[in-house]
C-alpha cells in the first residue's frame, strides 16, 4: 500500500496534530516502513502457528495469602506524629 500526503494530512487532522513539511515528510517514511514489515509479515506461511498470548512460558507464582495479626488502636496511636483523643491529627487540605 503507497502512503499519500493526502493520507497523512487525513491522519493527521483525525488526531488533531499539525505536522510541518518535514514532519509530514517523516510521518510518511515511518508509516510506509510499518506498512512494508506487514507486508513482510502477510508473505510468511502462518497456518500451524498458535497465537502468542504470553511472551513467556513462565506461571506468575504467587504466594499464600496469610492472616497475621495487626497492631491494635493505642498502638498505632503512638506511632502518629499529631493525635486527637481516637483520631489522626492531618493537615486540613480541602477547602471549603
Amino acid at each position: 500500500m503507497k502512503i499519500t500526503d493526502d493520507d497523512i494530512q487525513n491522519l493527521a487532522h483525525l488526531s488533531r496534530l499539525e505536522l510541518s513539511t518535514s514532519e509530514s515528510i517523516s510521518m510518511k517514511h515511518d508509516l510506509s516502513k510499518i506498512l512494508d514489515f506487514i507486508a513482510i509479515i502477510d508473505k510468511l506461511d502462518l497456518k500451524n502457528i498458535e497465537p502468542l498470548i504470553y511472551m513467556t512460558n513462565s506461571e506468575n507464582v504467587l504466594r499464600e495469602d496469610h492472616a497475621n495479626s495487626s497492631i491494635d488502636h493505642d498502638q498505632a496511636m503512638k506511632n502518629a506524629p499529631g493525635a486527637d483523643s481516637d483520631y489522626f491529627k492531618v493537615p486540613k487540605v480541602v477547602d471549603k
